[in-house]
Protein backbone atom coordinates (compact mmCIF):
# COMPACT_ATOMS: atom_id res chain seq x y z
CA UNK A 1 0.00 0.00 0.00
CA UNK A 2 1.31 3.46 -0.93
CA UNK A 3 2.31 5.44 2.15
CA UNK A 4 0.72 8.83 2.83
CA UNK A 5 2.21 11.15 5.44
CA UNK A 6 0.42 11.57 8.75
CA UNK A 7 1.87 13.85 11.37
CA UNK A 8 2.98 17.40 12.00
CA UNK A 9 4.82 19.38 9.35
CA UNK A 10 7.06 22.46 9.53
CA UNK A 11 7.98 24.57 6.50
CA UNK A 12 10.94 26.93 6.70
CA UNK A 13 10.44 29.89 4.38
CA UNK A 14 7.00 31.38 3.70
CA UNK A 15 7.61 32.95 0.32
CA UNK A 16 6.24 32.23 -3.13
CA UNK A 17 6.80 28.48 -2.73
CA UNK A 18 6.76 27.79 1.00
CA UNK A 19 3.42 29.46 1.72
CA UNK A 20 1.45 27.84 -1.15
CA UNK A 21 2.94 24.47 -0.15
CA UNK A 22 1.89 25.07 3.45
CA UNK A 23 -1.66 25.86 2.32
CA UNK A 24 -1.86 22.84 0.01
CA UNK A 25 -0.89 20.53 2.88
CA UNK A 26 -2.84 22.25 5.67
CA UNK A 27 -6.08 22.10 3.68
CA UNK A 28 -5.62 18.31 3.53
CA UNK A 29 -6.01 18.04 7.29
CA UNK A 30 -2.34 18.21 8.32
CA UNK A 31 -1.16 20.58 11.05
CA UNK A 32 1.42 22.86 9.46
CA UNK A 33 3.71 25.37 11.14
CA UNK A 34 5.25 27.94 8.82
CA UNK A 35 8.54 29.46 9.90
CA UNK A 36 9.95 32.73 8.58
CA UNK A 37 12.56 35.21 9.81
CA UNK A 38 10.47 38.17 8.59
CA UNK A 39 8.13 39.24 11.43
CA UNK A 40 5.83 41.10 9.02
CA UNK A 41 5.22 37.91 7.03
CA UNK A 42 4.58 35.92 10.20
CA UNK A 43 2.14 38.53 11.50
CA UNK A 44 0.26 38.73 8.19
CA UNK A 45 -0.21 34.96 7.98
CA UNK A 46 -1.34 34.76 11.61
CA UNK A 47 -4.07 37.23 10.63
CA UNK A 48 -5.01 35.00 7.71
CA UNK A 49 -3.56 37.44 5.18
CA UNK A 50 -1.18 36.95 2.24
CA UNK A 51 1.97 39.12 2.05
CA UNK A 52 2.14 39.01 -1.77
CA UNK A 53 -0.17 38.72 -4.77
CA UNK A 54 -0.95 35.22 -6.06
CA UNK A 55 -4.38 34.20 -7.40
CA UNK A 56 -6.40 31.93 -5.06
CA UNK A 57 -3.73 31.94 -2.34
CA UNK A 58 -5.53 34.44 -0.09
CA UNK A 59 -8.61 32.20 0.20
CA UNK A 60 -6.43 29.21 1.02
CA UNK A 61 -4.43 31.03 3.71
CA UNK A 62 -7.48 32.50 5.43
CA UNK A 63 -9.23 29.13 5.38
CA UNK A 64 -6.26 27.15 6.68
CA UNK A 65 -5.63 29.67 9.48
CA UNK A 66 -9.33 29.77 10.41
CA UNK A 67 -9.39 25.96 10.65
CA UNK A 68 -6.38 26.06 12.95
CA UNK A 69 -4.35 23.91 10.57
CA UNK A 70 -1.82 26.62 9.65
CA UNK A 71 0.12 28.77 12.09
CA UNK A 72 3.17 30.95 11.51
CA UNK A 73 6.09 31.63 13.81
CA UNK A 74 9.75 32.66 13.81
CA UNK A 75 10.82 29.62 15.85
CA UNK A 76 11.37 26.13 14.45
CA UNK A 77 8.95 23.75 16.23
CA UNK A 78 9.13 20.03 16.80
CA UNK A 79 7.55 18.15 13.91
CA UNK A 80 7.51 14.84 12.09
CA UNK A 81 8.65 16.34 8.77
CA UNK A 82 10.45 19.51 7.73
CA UNK A 83 10.42 21.22 4.34
CA UNK A 84 13.14 23.78 3.54
CA UNK A 85 11.86 26.40 1.08
CA UNK A 86 14.29 29.27 1.62
CA UNK A 87 15.96 31.41 -1.08
CA UNK A 88 19.06 30.27 -2.97
CA UNK A 89 20.40 33.42 -4.65
CA UNK A 90 23.74 33.53 -6.44
CA UNK A 91 26.94 35.27 -5.42
CA UNK A 92 28.73 37.89 -7.51
CA UNK A 93 30.70 35.11 -9.21
CA UNK A 94 27.39 33.36 -10.05
CA UNK A 95 27.99 30.48 -7.64
CA UNK A 96 25.10 29.48 -5.40
CA UNK A 97 24.67 31.21 -2.06
CA UNK A 98 23.60 28.32 0.17
CA UNK A 99 23.80 30.24 3.44
CA UNK A 100 20.01 30.28 3.88
CA UNK A 101 19.78 26.53 3.28
CA UNK A 102 22.64 25.87 5.72
CA UNK A 103 21.02 28.07 8.37
CA UNK A 104 17.70 26.26 7.94
CA UNK A 105 19.35 22.83 8.23
CA UNK A 106 21.14 23.89 11.41
CA UNK A 107 17.89 25.25 12.87
CA UNK A 108 16.08 22.00 12.13
CA UNK A 109 18.82 19.75 13.50
CA UNK A 110 18.16 20.22 17.26
CA UNK A 111 14.46 19.35 16.72
CA UNK A 112 15.02 16.11 14.84
CA UNK A 113 13.98 12.72 16.15
CA UNK A 114 14.45 9.26 14.62
CA UNK A 115 11.93 8.72 11.82
CA UNK A 116 11.74 12.41 10.83
CA UNK A 117 11.73 13.49 7.17
CA UNK A 118 13.71 16.48 5.84
CA UNK A 119 12.91 17.73 2.33
CA UNK A 120 14.82 20.45 0.50
CA UNK A 121 12.56 22.30 -1.95
CA UNK A 122 14.90 25.22 -2.59
CA UNK A 123 16.40 25.09 -6.08
CA UNK A 124 20.02 24.04 -5.57
CA UNK A 125 23.14 22.80 -7.37
CA UNK A 126 23.75 19.04 -7.47
CA UNK A 127 25.10 17.83 -4.15
CA UNK A 128 23.22 20.32 -1.95
CA UNK A 129 20.88 17.72 -0.47
CA UNK A 130 23.92 15.70 0.54
CA UNK A 131 25.33 18.87 2.14
CA UNK A 132 22.08 19.34 4.09
CA UNK A 133 22.59 15.88 5.52
CA UNK A 134 26.19 16.76 6.44
CA UNK A 135 25.19 20.05 8.07
CA UNK A 136 22.60 18.23 10.17
CA UNK A 137 25.14 15.54 11.10
CA UNK A 138 27.57 18.18 12.33
CA UNK A 139 24.97 19.42 14.82
CA UNK A 140 23.52 15.98 15.61
CA UNK A 141 26.31 13.37 15.58
CA UNK A 142 23.98 11.11 17.55
CA UNK A 143 21.77 10.61 14.49
CA UNK A 144 22.67 8.16 11.76
CA UNK A 145 22.43 9.94 8.39
CA UNK A 146 21.17 8.20 5.24
CA UNK A 147 23.84 6.85 2.90
CA UNK A 148 23.22 5.35 -0.52
CA UNK A 149 23.37 1.57 -0.31
CA UNK A 150 22.97 1.50 3.46
CA UNK A 151 19.95 0.79 5.63
CA UNK A 152 18.98 1.83 9.14
CA UNK A 153 19.26 5.64 8.95
CA UNK A 154 17.57 7.62 11.73
CA UNK A 155 16.19 10.34 9.42
CA UNK A 156 15.21 10.57 5.75
CA UNK A 157 16.60 13.37 3.55
CA UNK A 158 15.36 14.20 0.04
CA UNK A 159 15.01 16.92 -2.57
CA UNK A 160 11.70 17.89 -4.22
CA UNK A 161 12.12 21.00 -6.40
CA UNK A 162 9.18 23.27 -7.10
CA UNK A 163 8.17 23.66 -10.74
CA UNK A 164 5.31 26.16 -10.73
CA UNK A 165 4.56 29.35 -12.65
CA UNK A 166 3.85 32.57 -10.69
CA UNK A 167 0.25 33.55 -11.31
CA UNK A 168 -0.73 29.86 -11.50
CA UNK A 169 0.99 28.50 -8.40
CA UNK A 170 -2.12 27.23 -6.62
CA UNK A 171 -3.17 25.34 -9.74
CA UNK A 172 0.20 23.95 -10.76
CA UNK A 173 1.34 22.99 -7.27
CA UNK A 174 -1.46 20.43 -7.34
CA UNK A 175 -1.64 19.40 -11.00
CA UNK A 176 2.02 19.30 -12.05
CA UNK A 177 4.15 16.16 -11.85
CA UNK A 178 6.64 16.17 -8.97
CA UNK A 179 10.22 14.91 -8.93
CA UNK A 180 11.31 13.51 -5.56
CA UNK A 181 14.97 12.56 -5.18
CA UNK A 182 16.23 10.86 -2.05
CA UNK A 183 19.68 10.24 -0.67
CA UNK A 184 18.45 6.64 -0.64
CA UNK A 185 15.42 5.04 -2.31
CA UNK A 186 13.70 4.85 1.08
CA UNK A 187 14.33 8.57 1.60
CA UNK A 188 12.59 9.29 -1.71
CA UNK A 189 9.63 7.12 -0.77
CA UNK A 190 9.27 8.76 2.65
CA UNK A 191 9.38 12.26 1.13
CA UNK A 192 6.89 11.27 -1.57
CA UNK A 193 4.40 10.39 1.18
CA UNK A 194 4.12 14.13 1.91
CA UNK A 195 3.39 15.13 -1.68
CA UNK A 196 0.82 12.38 -2.10
CA UNK A 197 -1.34 14.41 0.28
CA UNK A 198 -2.13 16.97 -2.41
CA UNK A 199 -0.32 16.25 -5.70
CA UNK A 200 -2.57 15.02 -8.49
CA UNK A 201 0.28 14.77 -11.00
CA UNK A 202 2.62 11.80 -11.18
CA UNK A 203 5.29 11.58 -8.47
CA UNK A 204 8.60 10.55 -10.03
CA UNK A 205 11.13 8.97 -7.67
CA UNK A 206 14.87 9.29 -8.30
CA UNK A 207 18.12 10.10 -6.53
CA UNK A 208 18.72 13.54 -4.99
CA UNK A 209 21.44 14.72 -7.40
CA UNK A 210 19.34 13.85 -10.45
CA UNK A 211 16.38 15.73 -9.00
CA UNK A 212 18.57 18.76 -8.32
CA UNK A 213 19.99 18.83 -11.83
CA UNK A 214 16.63 18.14 -13.49
CA UNK A 215 15.18 21.35 -12.02
CA UNK A 216 18.15 23.37 -13.19
CA UNK A 217 17.90 21.81 -16.65
CA UNK A 218 14.22 22.76 -16.93
CA UNK A 219 15.00 26.44 -16.46
CA UNK A 220 18.22 26.35 -18.48
CA UNK A 221 16.25 24.88 -21.40
CA UNK A 222 13.84 27.79 -21.26
CA UNK A 223 16.69 30.28 -20.89
CA UNK A 224 18.46 28.97 -23.99
CA UNK A 225 15.27 29.22 -26.03
CA UNK A 226 14.60 32.76 -24.82
CA UNK A 227 18.19 33.70 -25.67
CA UNK A 228 17.62 32.44 -29.22
CA UNK A 229 14.60 34.75 -29.56
CA UNK A 230 16.47 37.71 -28.05
CA UNK A 231 19.47 37.18 -30.32
CA UNK A 232 17.14 36.88 -33.29
CA UNK A 233 15.66 40.24 -32.25
CA UNK A 234 19.12 41.84 -32.31
CA UNK A 235 19.84 40.42 -35.76
CA UNK A 236 16.49 41.56 -37.14
CA UNK A 237 16.97 45.03 -35.68
CA UNK A 238 20.37 45.33 -37.36
CA UNK A 239 18.85 44.22 -40.68
CA UNK A 240 15.83 46.52 -40.28
CA UNK A 241 13.43 43.56 -40.30
CA UNK A 242 10.37 43.09 -38.07
CA UNK A 243 11.34 40.26 -35.71
CA UNK A 244 7.72 39.58 -34.78
CA UNK A 245 6.84 38.97 -38.42
CA UNK A 246 9.86 36.68 -38.83
CA UNK A 247 8.86 34.64 -35.79
CA UNK A 248 5.23 34.49 -36.92
CA UNK A 249 6.26 33.08 -40.27
CA UNK A 250 8.88 30.68 -38.93
CA UNK A 251 6.46 29.29 -36.36
CA UNK A 252 4.16 28.13 -39.14
CA UNK A 253 6.64 25.31 -39.67
CA UNK A 254 5.22 22.21 -37.96
CA UNK A 255 8.41 21.58 -35.94
CA UNK A 256 9.34 25.16 -35.04
CA UNK A 257 8.12 27.04 -31.97
CA UNK A 258 10.22 30.15 -31.36
CA UNK A 259 9.49 32.09 -28.17
CA UNK A 260 8.96 35.84 -28.02
CA UNK A 261 11.85 38.23 -27.37
CA UNK A 262 11.70 40.73 -24.55
CA UNK A 263 13.77 43.13 -22.44
CA UNK A 264 15.53 40.27 -20.63
CA UNK A 265 14.72 37.36 -18.36
CA UNK A 266 13.47 37.75 -14.80
CA UNK A 267 12.10 35.94 -11.80
CA UNK A 268 13.89 33.96 -9.15
CA UNK A 269 14.50 30.85 -11.27
CA UNK A 270 15.46 31.32 -14.92
CA UNK A 271 18.12 34.05 -14.47
CA UNK A 272 19.66 32.11 -11.56
CA UNK A 273 19.40 28.36 -12.10
CA UNK A 274 21.48 28.08 -15.31
CA UNK A 275 24.43 29.62 -13.49
CA UNK A 276 24.30 26.72 -11.01
CA UNK A 277 24.90 24.34 -13.92
CA UNK A 278 27.72 26.54 -15.24
CA UNK A 279 29.40 26.62 -11.83
CA UNK A 280 29.07 22.83 -11.51
CA UNK A 281 30.75 22.19 -14.89
CA UNK A 282 32.30 25.49 -16.05
CA UNK A 283 34.34 23.99 -18.85
CA UNK A 284 31.42 22.12 -20.39
CA UNK A 285 28.35 24.37 -20.05
CA UNK A 286 29.32 26.64 -22.96
CA UNK A 287 25.90 26.98 -24.61
CA UNK A 288 24.16 27.53 -21.27
CA UNK A 289 26.70 30.21 -20.30
CA UNK A 290 26.33 31.99 -23.64
CA UNK A 291 22.53 31.99 -23.34
CA UNK A 292 22.82 33.56 -19.90
CA UNK A 293 25.18 36.22 -21.24
CA UNK A 294 22.82 37.02 -24.13
CA UNK A 295 19.85 37.43 -21.79
CA UNK A 296 21.82 39.33 -19.15
CA UNK A 297 22.96 41.78 -21.83
CA UNK A 298 19.42 42.39 -23.11
CA UNK A 299 18.34 45.11 -20.58
CA UNK A 300 21.47 47.09 -21.46
CA UNK A 301 20.62 46.96 -25.16
CA UNK A 302 17.04 48.10 -24.55
CA UNK A 303 18.20 50.98 -22.35
CA UNK A 304 20.78 52.04 -24.95
CA UNK A 305 18.09 52.17 -27.64
CA UNK A 306 15.86 54.34 -25.46
CA UNK A 307 18.73 56.69 -24.60
CA UNK A 308 19.49 57.10 -28.33
CA UNK A 309 15.86 57.97 -29.01
CA UNK A 310 15.84 60.44 -26.12
CA UNK A 311 18.65 62.45 -27.73
CA UNK A 312 16.18 63.64 -30.36
CA UNK A 313 14.53 65.81 -27.67
CA UNK A 314 15.76 68.72 -25.59
CA UNK A 315 14.17 67.56 -22.31
CA UNK A 316 12.03 64.49 -22.95
CA UNK A 317 9.78 62.67 -20.51
CA UNK A 318 10.09 58.89 -20.67
CA UNK A 319 7.31 56.57 -19.48
CA UNK A 320 8.41 53.01 -18.70
CA UNK A 321 5.45 50.67 -18.43
CA UNK A 322 6.07 47.67 -16.18
CA UNK A 323 8.42 46.86 -13.30
CA UNK A 324 7.64 43.24 -12.42
CA UNK A 325 9.45 40.31 -14.01
CA UNK A 326 6.34 39.04 -15.82
CA UNK A 327 2.78 40.08 -16.60
CA UNK A 328 0.00 40.35 -14.02
CA UNK A 329 2.05 39.55 -10.89
CA UNK A 330 3.67 41.75 -8.23
CA UNK A 331 6.98 39.86 -8.20
CA UNK A 332 9.98 42.07 -9.01
CA UNK A 333 12.72 39.52 -8.28
CA UNK A 334 15.51 39.73 -10.89
CA UNK A 335 13.21 41.88 -13.04
CA UNK A 336 14.85 43.04 -16.28
CA UNK A 337 12.32 45.88 -16.44
CA UNK A 338 13.78 47.36 -13.26
CA UNK A 339 17.25 47.04 -14.76
CA UNK A 340 16.13 48.91 -17.89
CA UNK A 341 14.53 51.73 -15.90
CA UNK A 342 17.62 52.11 -13.71
CA UNK A 343 19.98 52.13 -16.69
CA UNK A 344 17.91 54.82 -18.44
CA UNK A 345 17.76 56.97 -15.32
CA UNK A 346 21.51 56.67 -14.80
CA UNK A 347 22.34 57.53 -18.41
CA UNK A 348 19.92 60.50 -18.48
CA UNK A 349 20.10 62.07 -14.99
CA UNK A 350 18.37 65.27 -16.14
CA UNK A 351 15.47 63.45 -17.77
CA UNK A 352 12.23 62.64 -15.95
CA UNK A 353 11.53 58.90 -15.98
CA UNK A 354 7.98 57.84 -15.10
CA UNK A 355 7.79 54.26 -13.84
CA UNK A 356 4.36 52.65 -14.13
CA UNK A 357 3.12 49.35 -12.73
CA UNK A 358 -0.39 48.57 -11.44
CA UNK A 359 1.02 45.80 -9.21
CA UNK A 360 3.81 47.83 -7.56
CA UNK A 361 2.76 50.26 -4.83
CA UNK A 362 6.13 51.67 -3.77
CA UNK A 363 9.43 52.36 -5.46
CA UNK A 364 11.57 49.19 -5.69
CA UNK A 365 14.72 49.52 -3.60
CA UNK A 366 16.88 49.07 -6.72
CA UNK A 367 15.50 52.36 -8.09
CA UNK A 368 15.35 54.36 -4.86
CA UNK A 369 18.82 55.89 -5.41
CA UNK A 370 17.75 57.71 -8.58
CA UNK A 371 16.29 61.17 -8.08
CA UNK A 372 14.77 61.38 -11.55
CA UNK A 373 12.42 58.37 -11.32
CA UNK A 374 8.80 58.77 -10.20
CA UNK A 375 6.05 56.23 -9.78
CA UNK A 376 3.07 57.32 -11.85
CA UNK A 377 -0.32 56.05 -12.99
CA UNK A 378 -0.51 54.73 -16.54
CA UNK A 379 -2.93 57.32 -17.94
CA UNK A 380 -0.97 60.32 -16.68
CA UNK A 381 2.40 58.85 -17.61
CA UNK A 382 1.41 58.08 -21.20
CA UNK A 383 -0.26 61.48 -21.54
CA UNK A 384 2.89 63.33 -20.47
CA UNK A 385 5.49 61.15 -22.14
CA UNK A 386 7.46 61.87 -25.28
CA UNK A 387 8.78 58.30 -25.28
CA UNK A 388 6.74 55.29 -24.13
CA UNK A 389 8.61 52.06 -23.37
CA UNK A 390 6.56 48.91 -22.84
CA UNK A 391 8.53 46.49 -20.67
CA UNK A 392 5.83 44.20 -19.20
CA UNK A 393 2.64 43.13 -20.95
CA UNK A 394 0.25 43.67 -18.02
CA UNK A 395 -3.39 43.45 -19.15
CA UNK A 396 -4.07 47.16 -18.44
CA UNK A 397 -1.21 48.09 -20.78
CA UNK A 398 -2.55 45.84 -23.51
CA UNK A 399 -5.82 47.79 -23.29
CA UNK A 400 -4.18 51.18 -23.99
CA UNK A 401 -5.63 52.54 -27.23
CA UNK A 402 -3.26 53.23 -30.08
CA UNK A 403 -4.73 56.71 -30.46
CA UNK A 404 -3.25 57.64 -27.06
CA UNK A 405 0.22 56.81 -28.38
CA UNK A 406 -0.04 59.09 -31.40
CA UNK A 407 2.83 61.56 -31.83
CA UNK A 408 5.05 59.68 -29.36
CA UNK A 409 8.06 57.46 -29.85
CA UNK A 410 6.98 53.98 -28.82
CA UNK A 411 9.44 51.21 -27.96
CA UNK A 412 7.44 48.02 -27.50
CA UNK A 413 9.80 45.31 -26.21
CA UNK A 414 6.97 42.75 -26.04
CA UNK A 415 5.32 43.16 -29.43
CA UNK A 416 1.96 43.93 -27.78
CA UNK A 417 1.07 47.05 -29.77
CA UNK A 418 2.01 45.80 -33.23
Amino acid sequence: MTEIFKGRLAILGLGYIGLPTAVAIATRGIDVTGVDINPAIVAAICRGEVPFVEPDLAVGVSGAVAMGRLVATSEVPEADAFIIAVPTPFNEDHTADLSYVKAAAEQIAPRLKPGNIVVLESTSPPGTTEMVSSWIAAVRPDLKMPRDGENGADIYVAHCPERVLPGRIMIEIITNDRVVGGLTPLCAEKAASIYRLFAQGEILLTDAASAELAKLVENAYRDVNIAFANELSLISEALHIDVWEVIRLANRHPRVSILSPGPGVGGHCIPVDPWFIVSAAPGLAKLIRTAREVNDRRPHHVAEQVVMKAKRFHAPTIACLGLTFKANVDDVRESPAIDVVGLIARALPDVEVLAVDPYVEKMPRQLAEYGNIRLEQAYDAVERADIVVLLVEHDPFRAIRHTRLGGKIVYDTRGVWR
